[in-house]
């Protein structure tokens, strides 16, 4: 799914300046999950309906929140009638649980179009999806590839079609839904079998450990991170959740409204504690709407304060509005550059929030899995690559502003100054993973600087 940085629009943008007088923070929030697919078996399925969350997905410390913070009453799409409080929990169509196989899942999507059930470009979406995640695990090598294509594949659209018959609002500050469908385990399932964890990477493996030490006092944790692929969420996940579910788990991203209206994103975007805000890169689209985004944004930001000021918290932004694309000259990718007015509104608001802040610069390097297109589009439903790949990411020590900045004449530069620190950290850090994985080095690309492992084995 795809976690935009729109949180910087929101963080830099939100005019009248936004003054803080609570505590505030950003987190990445994704749970631990075993390495099964939702259905055993086409034929016999494990039911991923609950009352409680499954033992493999609790929180392996005694962290909890301060303050339990509630959903706005205020809708936060535009266009959207509120939803039901039950609208997670409502029974899907059986049209494709039932599905026996390929013929019969794809047979289905057809017959709900034909029924006039299925908006036709939602209908192409969940096909194009279907053969591109089924030549992907095909490509992993999956002694029982087809078993998991249907298996995923068959909740994706159960999922999908579900919210297009009753669709889900997102509230400012949403909680991940975990019962009784659990949409994180979902997501999890969905996205493992596209990671080929022999070439993926973790650096410096202690310092999230330090991290969550840190949560544990009751500090505040804010990720200064690129942003590759709708996929990002649960990659992090995926390569912490072994050693530290906790934080792999209860992480809460700032996500762009484009996530949150996607048919195909909107079932992963469910599974994730969120905080939505309108994209930097798509807040012009409709002048007449300008106005009304801008104040939605501002009431995520006064969700996000709330959520600072318990304390505990760990918040991943991508300061730099939106994904990565390769340099069209080179093809290469590299980081997008982080915009200053963001990080410094996000440093001021973590100064502000009470508890103990530190920022940390994140390096995230998983574009193969679902690269996205290789330019800003406008309109929802961008085409969907999906391949088997290695991925990486990687965290430095944190980058104090004091420091940092103690020798710059006014805050302008100090701003730019630490804007360039974080960044340079990411970059470099971004090219140690990719030495170890696109340029085959392995363990072999480990820096003093960056210290890559594999904590899963």
């Amino acid at each position: 799914m795809r976690m935009t940085a729109s949180s910087a629009y929101c963080v830099a943008h939100a005019n009248p300046p936004f003054r803080l007088r609570t505590k505030t923070m950003f987190i990445l929030s994704t749970p631990p999950s075993p390495p099964t697919t939702f259905f055993s078996t086409p034929s016999a399925r494990v039911s991923f309906f609950s009352s409680k969350h499954s033992s493999s997905a609790s929180p392996s410390c005694s962290l909890t929140p301060k303050v339990k913070s509630k959903d706005s009453n205020c809708n936060y799409l535009l266009s959207a009638k509120h939803s039901p409080p039950n609208m997670a929990s409502s029974v899907s169509s059986r049209t494709f649980l039932n599905a026996q196989n390929e013929q019969e899942l794809l047979s289905g999507i057809r017959k709900e179009v034909e029924a006039g059930s299925l908006p036709p470009n939602v209908a192409a979406g969940m096909e194009e999806v279907y053969n591109n995640y089924k030549n992907a695990i095909i490509q992993s090598g999956d002694p029982k590839a087809n078993e998991t294509v249907l298996s995923n594949m068959t909740v994706l659209l159960d999922r999908i079609f579900l919210d297009v018959t009753d669709p889900f609002v997102f509230q400012p500050h949403h909680k991940a839904k975990r019962e009784p469908f659990d949409y994180y385990m979902f997501g999890q399932n969905y996205i493992r079998p596209l990671v080929d964890f022999t070439k993926s990477y973790v650096g410096n493996m202690p310092l999230f450990i330090e991290m969550e030490e840190k949560l544990k006092q009751g500090h505040n944790i804010i990720l200064m991170s690129n942003h590759q692929t709708e996929a990002d969420p649960a990659i992090i996940a995926l390569l912490l959740e072994t050693q530290l579910p906790y934080i792999a788990e209860n992480m809460t991203y700032v996500a762009g409204d484009r996530v949150i209206t996607d048919p195909m994103c909107k079932p992963f975007s469910i599974g994730r504690n969120l905080i939505c805000v309108y994209s930097k890169k798509h807040m012009l689209d409709d002048p007449a709407l300008i106005e009304t985004k801008r104040k939605a944004n501002i009431r995520s930001l006064k969700e996000m304060a709330v959520l600072l000021k318990s304390g505990s918290q760990i918040v991943w932004i991508a300061p730099s509005g939106g994904r990565d694309r390769p340099d069209p000259h080179t093809k290469e990718w590299v980081p997008a550059h982080f915009d200053s007015s963001s990080v410094d509104n996000m440093r001021r608001l973590v100064e502000h929030s009470g508890p103990p802040g530190h920022v940390y610069p994140l390096a995230i390097l998983c574009h193969d899995i679902m690269p996205p297109p290789l330019k800003v589009e406008k309109v929802i439903g961008e085409k969907r690559l999906i391949s088997f790949h290695g991925a990486g990411i990687s965290v430095a020590p944190e980058i104090s502003f004091s420091e940092t900045t103690a020798a710059c004449e006014n805050s302008d530069m100090a701003k730019e100054v630490y804007t360039k620190a974080l960044y340079d950290s990411v970059t470099d850090q971004y090219n140690v993973l990719k030495s170890a994985i696109h340029g085959k080095e392995g363990f072999q690309a480990s820096t003093p600087v960056v210290s890559l492992s594999q904590p899963w084995k």
